[in-house]
């Protein structure tokens, strides 16, 4: 394996980290349907038939195949960090779905990720 990463390589970290974002989408529709008041028990008997988190389950089951696929001509080290990219930008897709707040310091550190990012694929 080389040191570099090709635009194949890079599209499907890239495509990974965004399913990782819908994943946490799916998982906070889920969570916004769950009994807050609610014991344990009936929590969990909730999640079992909510369709949001079991779609996140589903998808992060694929992901995790896909995953161990890249790496089978990905060098771990190079790919890893794409996982940051799933932390920069699920901030921004829940300001925009359930208006959640963003805060200067929280977009800086995003920029510092981003820029960690392009380092990494270079």
């Amino acid at each position: 394996m080389k040191d570099g990463l090709t635009a194949f390589q890079i599209l499907l970290l890239a495509g990974y980290a965004l399913g990782m974002v819908g994943g946490q989408m799916l998982f906070k529709l889920a969570a916004l349907r769950v009994p807050a008041e609610a014991g344990v028990a009936v929590r969990l008997a909730s999640l079992a038939q909510n369709g949001w988190f079991l779609a996140a389950v589903l998808l992060y089951g694929a992901l995790s195949v896909m995953w161990v696929w890249v790496l089978t001509f990905t060098p771990l080290a190079r790919a890893y960090p794409f996982v940051a990219l799933a932390f920069a930008v699920t901030p921004f897709v829940a300001a925009l779905a359930f208006s959640e707040p963003l805060s200067l310091r929280l977009v800086l550190g995003i920029l510092v990720i981003a820029g960690g990012l392009v380092l990494v694929a270079g």
